[in-house]
């Protein structure tokens, strides 16, 4: 008696027990250390303990889950900064001072979302070394996370809270060095010290930059 043969590109039985989820995190680790050149179907398979064509299965081609993974990624810092840019918004209306502390606890948590997830620094830092390629993933999924903060910047700005003409360039310009601080973690000792003493520059660029205005 022979065994019936699996259609083609179906997993096995046993296989699907790897959900998408556990496909696109193991992913999302070796496109951040690796690029996405260096890494094979075959090795994200290997990674989850299952055959390449599960992994097909669940999320299709090599760019579709790459993709993926910059989705997933988009998905957790939105939630974790979509409150954070509404207090920042709120707190417009009640002077420079409130408005200073709604941007500190923005960036607070920021540095803690890149600082508990480091692959996303790593997924970034090596899609953005070659600029032409994938270069939609940024529309999609770190541009409007940019403005949105840029126009809390803008709409400080325009109440006269703070002084910002170009809020792009102050986004752009903490958020690389944000980045530049994760890379430093996961090269250097001391993580402990580095953690404070980053968070105490931010909180010191944020005071220098936008200090209150001055009396009438």
């Amino acid at each position: 008696m022979t065994t019936p043969r699996r259609g083609p590109g179906r997993p096995r039985r046993a296989d699907q027990r790897a959900t998408p989820e556990v496909i696109i995190e193991a992913a999302a680790g070796l496109f951040a250390r690796r690029g996405f050149d260096a890494v094979g179907m075959r090795e994200v398979a290997a990674a989850c303990g299952v055959d390449v064509a599960t992994v097909h299965h669940h999320v299709g081609t090599k760019a579709a889950l790459y993709e993926c993974c910059f989705a997933r990624v988009f998905a957790a810092e939105s939630e974790a900064l979509t409150r954070a840019v509404a207090t920042a918004r709120e707190g417009l209306s009640a002077g420079p001072g409130p408005a200073l502390a709604g941007l500190h606890e923005l960036v607070d948590v920021f540095i803690d979302f890149l600082e508990d997830r480091p692959e996303v620094t790593g997924l970034w830092l090596r899609r953005w070394l070659e600029p032409d390629r994938h270069a939609e993933l940024d529309a999609r999924y770190s541009e409007p996370l940019y403005h949105a903060v840029e126009q809390v910047l803008a709409e400080a700005d325009a109440a006269g809270v703070l002084s910002e003409p170009q809020p792009h360039l102050a986004v752009r310009s903490l958020v690389w060095s944000v980045h530049a601080h994760v890379v430093g973690l996961l090269s250097g000792a001391n993580g402990a010290r580095q953690r404070r003493e980053f968070r105490a520059f931010a909180h010191r660029w944020l005071d220098r930059m936008y200090p209150p205005p001055a009396p009438a």
